[in-house]
């Protein structure tokens, strides 16, 4: 029997199913910038003030728009226009049928072979709350960032 991700499309999956999608990788907590004039997403290792870096996770996902107003919910619906999302991302690798990596717990059956694929950014980021502007962020520019992760 295949797996649901290789069964299912994205808006068909349950909200369980949604969630197991996330590699823990952390690459979409990490604070970004958009040229104005070119629309370029500018990637940089800070990371937004409720991620825990050494779990790779929100600290409360829960409640994060709660306390982060532009966090941005990923939904089946609006994976599409995040261009921004990383290339290793599992719902944007589902979303252009590239499958889950080798690396992806669902797959490894290990929620740590993210990390010793070198996909995670464990251990490579700042927080936003020791910046003194948050436009500081951007002396943190990561364009490896942009590319596939692992």
């Amino acid at each position: 029997m295949k797996p649901f991700w290789e069964t299912k499309k994205l808006h068909e999956m349950t909200e369980a199913e949604w969630e197991s999608l996330c590699d823990g990788c952390g690459l979409c907590c990490l604070v970004r910038f958009e040229d104005e004039e070119t629309l370029e997403v500018i990637p940089t290792r800070v990371h937004c003030k409720l991620f825990d870096p050494e779990a790779c996770r929100c600290s409360d996902y829960e409640n994060r728009k709660q306390f982060v107003p532009d966090c941005i919910k990923l939904t089946p619906f609006n994976v599409e226009a995040l261009e921004w999302m990383p290339k290793s991302c599992a719902y944007r690798r589902l979303h252009e049928g590239r499958g889950l990596a080798w690396w992806h717990p669902l797959v490894s059956g290990d929620p740590e072979t993210v990390h010793t694929a070198g996909v995670s950014v464990r251990g490579e980021t700042i927080s936003e709350t020791t910046l003194a502007d948050p436009e500081d962020a951007l002396d943190f520019a990561a364009w490896d960032l942009i590319e596939e992760r692992g």
